[in-house]
């Protein structure tokens, strides 16, 4: 789900100028204008700045006060999980961006969805939208561990040997296609309008890169943040190579869904954490070409 929020990001920010704000509705005639007018340089230089924005902050963060080195080559890594993102990026625009964009304007223009059977003030509808796809994406994320023919995509993920800022890009193309053709059903559902889910897309980019970059952050800030968010501490231990601790903290955004539903876990020392999954522990063996037939392959946890 977080390439393709960064995808729709890139198509949807375009609206200067469109009278948004979070007390009035919007005009989506005119943003609908907008996005048919939009340029493709536009779109593109919003892309630069969500995502490699992001990543070369937090990279600029990490080689500045790092948690702990490396143990195989950054620069591969790095070579392999952005040839990734970018291999996802070019599908996801084809063929995804737009029915997921075209939704958002649907169901604002028909009053579709749960959000739109209530009065409420645009900024409660917001904030429900956020906390509904969140807390679907964790349902989602779960069924990715528990289901094995969704663990089969999802282990591409889990495979990176250390965990940094680029491991938030490190998805199987499967994995975000399915994930995208949820989402068009909950934005249905849900009638979320286009800067509700514009918002929610920047927070899963953000939140996913801070809590997956290897950076050291004071102890006192992690406890403050670890009651509603995910911190890089709690993400850490989900992506350990052991089973116990991989099946836990689920949480993107908020963590308050794992402490409500039994899987948040705690108290693991972080210093003896080793990242990856246990079959796949040769880098020579998790190149480009080899994520992209992971799925393939023989089953493993």
């Amino acid at each position: 789900m977080k390439v393709v929020g960064i995808v729709l990001a890139v198509d949807i920010i375009a609206t200067e100028g469109s009278g948004w704000s979070f007390t009035s509705p919007i005009n989506y005639s005119s943003l609908v204008s907008s996005a048919k007018i939009m340029p493709s340089t536009d779109a593109a230089m919003i892309r630069l700045l969500v995502s490699v924005g992001g990543l070369l902050f937090f990279l600029f963060l990490e080689l500045s006060i790092p948690y702990r080195p490396s143990t195989v080559s950054k620069f591969k890594r790095w070579a392999n999980n952005i040839s990734l993102s970018i291999f996802n990026s070019v599908i996801l625009r084809l063929f995804f961006a737009a029915p997921i964009l075209q939704t958002t304007f649907y169901v604002s223009r028909n009053q579709l969805g749960v959000l739109n059977l209530m009065s409420l003030p645009y900024w409660t509808k917001m904030i429900a939208t956020v906390v509904f796809l969140d807390f679907m994406l964790y349902v989602w994320h779960l069924l990715n561990h528990e289901v094995p023919f969704l663990w089969r995509f999802h282990r591409v993920h889990h495979s990176d040997l250390n965990m940094d800022v680029s491991t938030a890009n490190r998805f199987h193309i499967g994995e975000l296609a399915m994930s995208a053709v949820i989402k068009i059903g909950l934005i249905f559902f849900l009638g979320a309008d286009l800067f509700g889910v514009m918002v929610y897309e920047i927070l899963v980019v953000a939140t996913a890169q801070f809590h997956h970059s290897s950076l050291k952050v004071p102890s006192w800030f992690e406890d403050i943040y670890w009651v509603l968010f995910v911190p890089p501490s709690m993400h850490r231990i989900h992506h350990s190579v052991v089973i116990k601790e991989r099946n836990t903290n689920y949480g993107t955004i908020f963590s308050v869904w794992d402490r409500l539903l039994g899987t948040l876990l705690r108290g693991i020392d972080q210093e003896r954490i080793r990242i990856g999954v246990g079959a796949y522990n040769r880098p020579e063996k998790l190149h480009f070409h080899h994520l992209l037939v992971m799925p393939l392959t023989h089953p493993v946890r």
